[in-house]
């Protein structure tokens, strides 16, 4: 298994002297599992229960006292608890609601023992289960593979060197642009990169997007059964990955016949299962950046792979020499968007784009990036400084001096700009392998004059 980058947050947790249950959020196949099973060997305990099987959910059900419980797993598993840390991993806990409500005695009655949960549409439980122990549980996310973890799948650690440092990455630039156009071809899905890292064949990993695309269809069927979204939930994961990185219409989305109501419904599901985002826009230039709900938002998928194979564009992309001119630039948003979802493992965090507000014309910045208490524009754009003018309207409007552009160009920094308006700034062009240290290359930056 290649190194995850949620790894260290998984340490910290474990090093922490007030770790409550921690709670892993991802889709289906992000690695969930494979990543817990590899911590499980840091301790000198590992339990691990797939409440799914219907004997490991009943243990949980069943009216047993908590010391009594913990006994028993250790005893099903033929194991004799050593001395010292313990990590008990609950997967799929979703199946049994006893199990998630008694995450909150674990915390209070044994805080020696380490404890994760994860399970498919947990939300959907957080919703109707008012035994859900809030306050008393922590949560991590885990996305889909970054580029660095990209690199290090395929043993190219040596390249990291260069994404560490900026201003040295123009002497590889081309190796590099070459790798994350492979990247933004393969996706993050842990076994698509596992696969190819091992036959580095592009169309040998086929299967695997199937199968993949086939358990999502499955998770519909188990999760909305009965319910009036299902047709609803089918018809996006089957079109809506054509969509990826455009502005939407929830009323007969993808000329379809399903009203603004359900299609909305169906999509916040498929949120809650963490398989996409619906991006809204703020007319905001500071924070608070509150969405702007009725407005039309842009869908962006969890896995660039994915949408590729699904849409049929990937032999676009792989005859491209640039993935800014490929699919009307929407393939080079969406991969952007996920690498932007890497920067942490928070659940909580949100992509928004910009627009302006009132009149005087019309200006669009593809995304808006909360850093600390400044909202930084970036820019997914080929061209001179002066072709970009939202990111010049988005200056005058507020006080931040540094904006990004993201281009198949070599890393710089623009730092003689100056808006229509007059106004300095600088201008980071931050080539696409960048955008994963977009955080540590922007806080080089002072964000105001």
């Amino acid at each position: 298994m290649f190194k995850r980058s949620i790894w260290n947050s998984l340490m910290a947790w474990k090093n922490s002297q007030k770790h409550k249950p921690l709670i892993l959020r991802g889709a289906r196949q992000v690695g969930k599992t494979t990543i817990v099973n590899e911590f499980g060997k840091v301790f000198d305990n590992y339990l691990y229960y797939n409440l799914e099987q219907h004997e490991n959910a009943q243990l949980f059900e069943a009216f047993i006292p908590l010391d009594d419980l913990i006994n028993l797993l250790f005893a099903r598993r033929r194991k004799t608890k050593k001395v010292g840390s313990t990590l008990l991993f609950i997967d799929e806990i979703q199946n049994s609601p006893k199990a998630i409500s008694m995450l909150r005695y674990f915390y209070e009655n044994h805080p020696e023992i380490h404890v994760i949960a994860a399970g498919s549409l947990l939300e959907n439980i957080v919703d109707v289960k008012e035994s859900f122990p809030v306050g008393r549980v922590e949560y991590l996310a885990l996305h889909p593979c970054s580029f660095r973890e990209f690199l290090m799948a395929l043993d190219r650690d040596d390249l990291l060197y260069f994404i560490d440092n900026p201003s040295s990455s123009i002497s590889m630039h081309q190796e590099l642009m070459s790798l994350f156009n492979q990247y933004t071809i393969i996706g993050g899905m842990p076994e698509v990169v596992q696969e190819y890292a091992i036959k580095r064949d592009i169309f040998a990993i086929d299967s695997i997007y199937r199968s993949l695309l086939q358990s999502y269809q499955d998770d519909v069927e188990k999760y909305v059964k009965g319910n009036k979204l299902t047709d609803v939930v089918r018809y996006i994961l089957k079109q809506g990955w054509q969509f990826a990185g455009q502005i939407i219409t929830l009323g007969n989305f993808g000329n379809s016949s399903y009203n603004a109501k359900d299609v909305g419904n169906a999509f916040r599901l498929l949120e809650k299962a963490m398989l996409l985002e619906m991006v809204y826009p703020t007319t905001a230039t500071e924070i608070p950046a509150m969405p702007e709900l009725k407005r039309m938002p842009k869908l962006i998928w969890f896995d660039t792979g994915l949408v590729n194979f699904a849409a049929g564009v990937r032999t676009e992309i792989i005859g491209a020499l640039d993935i800014m001119d490929v699919w009307k630039g929407h393939i080079a948003e969406q991969i952007v968007a996920q690498e932007l979802l890497t920067l942490n493992d928070y659940i909580d965090q949100e992509r928004c784009f910009w627009i302006k507000a009132g009149g005087g014309g019309s200006a669009e910045i593809d995304f808006i990036w909360r850093n600390g208490a400044q909202l930084v524009p970036i820019e997914v754009k080929a061209g001179h400084n002066s072709h970009l003018r939202s990111i010049h309207s988005f200056i005058d409007a507020s006080k931040v001096s540094v904006a990004v552009r993201v281009w198949s160009g070599p890393y710089s920094i623009d730092n003689v700009c100056t808006t229509i308006k007059k106004k300095p700034f600088r201008l980071i062009n931050l080539p696409f392998y960048l955008v994963g240290n977009i955080d540590r290359i922007v806080n080089e930056q002072p964000l105001t004059s």
